[in-house]
């Protein structure tokens, strides 16, 4: 295991946002005296637990654009990655993606709440997540066994969405938002695509 900790921590776009995690844990840990951080923390996790499914399904599962720049972007996100679904270098989200995408949620959240201790609890349970988020995906594809009977059937799950069909399974870490949305089914009853591995070529 100690290899893959190794791979994982140190590949840049994760080693940085380490970093910035690290910074915003260290403002947000004398705020948790109070319950107000606890929940904005938990707000920010629920939020990016919600936002894995939606950008996911919606986003980069949308059809092939027509835009010659938009297919280059669409295709660094995700579409090379069910090409290549091994390949770590296509495995974790592009800094140039993630980090604007955090900086307008906590910009958000801050011109809602006027409060920069909250916004900080709020980032930190955005990036602390967002982390979560990719050590999972990492497993996912990496012959790591998890160590529990959940961990095990979400890596099923993740590995039937880019093996047996992209149409369900879209959930990394949870699969909540799949059986609310009608995108988890038992993997038997579900035809076997013939472009999984290869989003360009949906009609």
């Amino acid at each position: 295991m100690k290899k893959y900790y190794k791979e994982f921590i140190t590949f840049p776009d994760v080693f940085v946002m380490l970093i910035i995690f690290a910074c915003l844990i260290t403002f947000t840990i004398p705020q948790l005296l109070t319950w107000q951080s606890w929940i904005t923390l938990l707000i920010g996790m629920l939020t990016y637990a919600l936002s894995e499914y939606m950008i996911h399904r919606f986003l980069f599962h949308i059809k092939k654009p027509d835009n010659s720049f938009l297919l280059k972007l669409i295709k660094r996100l995700h579409y090379d990655h069910h090409v290549d679904p091994n390949n770590v270098k296509l495995l974790f989200l592009p800094l140039w993606f993630s980090l604007p995408n955090f900086t307008i949620l906590a910009g958000v959240f801050y011109l809602i709440t006027r409060n920069m201790n909250l916004t900080t609890a709020f980032a930190t349970g955005v990036v602390g997540y967002f982390l979560y988020y990719e050590w999972k995906h990492f497993i996912a594809h990496k012959p790591i066994q998890p160590l529990t009977k959940l961990g095990k059937k979400i890596k099923k799950t993740h590995l039937w969405h880019h093996y047996k069909n992209e149409n369900y399974w879209f959930g990394v870490t949870h699969t909540t938002v799949d059986k609310t949305m009608g995108t988890y089914r038992d993997h038997t009853e579900v035809e076997k695509s013939a472009t999984a591995r290869n989003l360009e070529k949906r009609a």
